[in-house]
């Protein structure tokens, strides 16, 4: 029978490769988080996720290697560029920055150039390239010899070694000295909301200290809580050499400074920089990082930049932004107000780490969308499309929002577009019918003391939503005779002192469950634990759009949470996969003796009650990544694309049942499925199938299996099988019973965990010493698992 990958790669592969000179050192398994799991009561562990292998070269014995080709392995029986499509073998490259794809039956093997993007025709195994030939294609393609002054960073060491960085985190930092290597100092690197962008950071600065190239170093952040998470990060690694500036202390003495925009006195377009330019001469850094590069008052916060302009220079952002003419739209002029863009300053990103690749790798929870429309009375239409006329405000009650005082309908505008609800037109209504329903969802999802944040127009806004959910909260308690468990929500913006409460947000678990925001909480802030990001405002920036999204991705182990929502009442997540482009505006200069335009009235904000709202499902998604980019697909969707991947790996029933069984061909399976066995996990959560074993959520999916839960099956192995138990020793038999009813409480790896044999029902049955009266207990149990999953 000929070799499935695993085996091609042990027994045909490696053994070729190491005749070719490439040893142990200079082959890495690059593997992902993959998809997480809870066994039981038990702690949270994780499945394997994706691996990958890459091949590396070394300068010396003590030089860190450096990654330059990805080897992948295919079935003995397929053909060696099989599923190595052009555009996925450059995906590939590009996701793990490296110059070269090879692929392999373990017979032959093709080379795909990533620079040239030509893939070569088969040839023999035995004329694989060395190390030292592939080492020398590496150079000419970067242009510069490893051996150069210039790339001594990238032959530093990672202090403590490898094992706490990730795939994405090495080839992010050897994009940035890749390019430092050329002879460039710019760089700009684009990596979601919590994928570790101060890690990066700080061991770029460290390999270049380590190669002795670094003087005196400025790291920038925003806001102070940023600050102190990244001076523990530095201080880690660099010790007292790095030191956090306050507004009394610009620490000089310090090799590393941690500086926010703040603090340098360069925050906004009408900060003087008073404290940059006091205590830091021109050229005084040689290296700067300037983290969330992509904020406003670039006018003011670039002299950073500018007054040291031989120092190497890397932005940092989830969202890298660039300027473009185009329509105009509130918060897209807001940002059109930035007078440069990152990537004229710093150039293309040299790499890219998306959501939603984050999220297929298992580093970033998963992300479903439940899209609500909003309709105001008897119109066909949801109000984004619709808006509000004059007309439909008869029969209403019109007051002035700020006293009280009733006013006409001849006082209102012709139109208010949907994106000035809550803002210049306030409808009581409209929020108590939008909070009945979030409270609805948060009901139906668990409970309502979920960690939730929620963007609305503005500060008026956040307080009454509050309000409204504060309500519906204490009327829930009481309906429930249970106590409250107080503050439920919580306005938190700039207006009311919101930072206070970050702590409470965060840590509390409690109390502070609802965070009602405009854009306190849009950059800045880690607050893994929240699982709810809701929608109540219009949204019109990419930019600001992944900032808010960015709250919600990281993972967080103590309050397992694997993946979260995003409720979205005004269709902001349409702005998934939009590239980050500002839409800029050049102001209108008055000519010479032309008198500027005089400024607008204040408008008076109206407050309208008596609409009829009405809130209907718009559609349930999940954000998967497509070309390297996170896009939105609906549920169903999905489920076909899982399936059709699952029939693609195993055609039927039976050789699904088949690689089930097997552990190594299970964790094979699981990692040919979109996002690995997270894929799986996702759509049993959104069935609510947590009673199932994931053979029955897949066998259901993709063969038409009626599924069984686990209890279920394991009662029906018990009696469909009670002829062969029936025929074994008893105490065997019970034994076996037993461990049917772990995998009851706990599914299929619980039976392959070695700990299960120590389990009190498995060792008063008789336990592993009851097995061996029977043969090999490995062969025993895969029997058992045959039979279990027949049944």
């Amino acid at each position: 029978m000929p070799f499935g990958e695993a085996d091609t790669r042990a027994k045909l592969i490696d053994p070729s490769l190491h005749a070719r000179g490439w040893t142990e050192d200079l082959i890495r398994r690059e593997e992902t988080a993959g998809a997480v799991e809870i066994v039981g009561d038990r702690p949270r562990r994780r499945a394997r996720g994706r691996v990958d292998y890459t091949l590396r070269v070394k300068v010396n014995a003590a030089s860190q290697a450096v990654a330059v080709a990805l080897l992948e392995a295919k079935a003995e029986h397929l053909p060696p560029a099989h599923g190595l499509e052009q555009a996925k073998a450059y995906a590939a490259c590009r996701r793990l920055n490296v110059a070269f794809a090879f692929a392999s039956n373990g017979h032959q093997f093709v080379e795909f150039d990533r620079k040239t993007r030509i893939t070569t025709a088969p040839r023999p195994l035995s004329e694989f390239p060395t190390p030292v030939a592939l080492r020398v294609r590496y150079e000419q393609a970067m242009g510069f010899s490893l051996e150069s002054p210039a790339a001594r960073p990238l032959l530093a060491r990672y202090p403590g070694g490898e094992a706490t960085r990730r795939y994405y985190q090495d080839a992010a930092i050897r994009a940035v000295l890749e390019k430092l290597a050329r002879g460039e100092k710019r760089a700009l690197l684009a990596l979601a909301t919590g994928s570790g962008k101060t890690f990066i950071a700080v061991h770029l600065l460290k390999k270049i200290a380590d190669a002795g190239q670094l003087r005196r170093a400025l790291f920038v952040c925003d806001r102070d809580e940023l600050r102190a998470q990244g001076l523990g990060a530095f201080q880690n690694v660099f010790g007292a050499d790095a030191a956090a500036v306050s507004s009394g202390s610009p620490q000089k003495n310090a090799r590393i400074l941690v500086a926010t925009y703040q603090t340098l006195d360069v925050a906004s377009d009408d900060a003087d920089a008073n404290f940059l330019v006091a205590n830091y001469p021109e050229n005084y850094f040689s290296h700067i990082v300037i983290d969330e590069c992509h904020r406003s008052a670039w006018g003011k916060w670039s002299q950073v930049l500018t007054r040291n302009p031989g120092a190497v220079q890397i932005g940092l952002t989830a969202t890298p932004r660039q300027l473009e003419v185009t329509e105009r739209s509130p918060e897209a002029e807001a940002d059109a107000r930035i007078s440069a863009d990152n990537i004229r300053h710093f150039g293309e990103p040299v790499y890219e780490y998306d959501i939603g690749q984050g999220i297929e790798d298992g580093y970033l929870a998963a992300c479903e969308i439940i899209r609500r429309d909003i309709f105001l009375d008897d119109k066909l239409r949801p109000e984004r499309e619709t808006g509000i006329e004059v007309e439909d405000l008869a029969g209403k009650l019109v007051t002035d929002a700020l006293t009280g005082e009733p006013l006409t309908v001849a006082e209102a505008r012709a139109r208010y577009h949907a994106t000035e609800f809550e803002e210049r037109l306030l409808l009581p209504d409209r929020v108590q019918t939008m909070c009945d329903d979030l409270f609805r969802h948060l009901l139906r999802t668990g409970s309502p003391e979920q960690k939730t944040i929620i963007f609305c127009a503005r500060d008026r806004h956040a307080e009454d939503v509050s309000i409204a959910l504060n309500n519906l909260y204490a009327r829930w308690c009481a309906d429930q005779s249970r106590a409250r468990l107080e503050p439920y929500a919580f306005k938190c913006t700039a207006a009311s002192d919101g930072g206070d409460y970050l702590a409470d947000l965060r840590g509390a678990a409690r109390h502070h469950f609802v965070a009602t925001t405009v854009d306190l909480l849009t950059t800045g802030v880690d607050v893994p634990c929240v699982r709810n990001i809701v929608f109540f405002k219009y949204v019109r920036s990419p930019i600001a759009f992944y900032q808010m999204i960015g709250r919600g991705t990281r993972l967080d182990p103590p309050s397992e949470k694997l993946m979260f929502r995003v409720y979205d009442y005004t269709n902001a997540t349409r702005l998934f996969g939009e590239g980050f482009r500002t839409k800029f505006q050049q102001p209108r200069t008055p000519r010479g003796g032309e008198a500027p335009d005089p400024p607008e009235p204040p408008e008076r904000t109206l407050q309208v009650e008596g609409f009829d709202v009405r809130v209907t499902d718009a559609g349930h998604y999940i954000v998967t990544s497509e070309d390297g980019r996170a896009v939105p697909v609906t549920v169903e969707e999905y489920k076909q694309r899982l399936a059709a991947r699952l029939v693609e790996a195993a055609s039927t029933l039976d050789e699904f049942r088949q690689r089930w069984i097997i552990p190594v061909n299970r964790r094979e399976l699981l990692a040919r499925l979109p996002e690995g066995g997270r894929s799986a996990l996702l759509i049993r959560a959104l069935e609510h199938m947590t009673d199932y074993d994931l053979y029955d959520v897949l066998g259901e999916l993709g063969y038409g299996l009626a599924p069984r839960t686990r209890p279920d099956r394991a009662d029906a192995f018990t009696y469909k099988h009670a002829g062969w138990l029936g025929d074994l020793p008893s105490r065997a038999a019970a034994t076996l019973k037993a461990l049917a009813g772990q995998f009851a409480r706990a599914g299929t790896e619980s039976l392959e965990n070695p700990e299960v044999f120590q389990m009190p029902d498995v060792r008063r049955a008789g336990g592993l010493p009851a097995l061996k009266t029977l043969g090999e207990p490995a062969d025993i149990l895969q029997e058992t698992k045959r039979r279990l999953f027949a049944a």
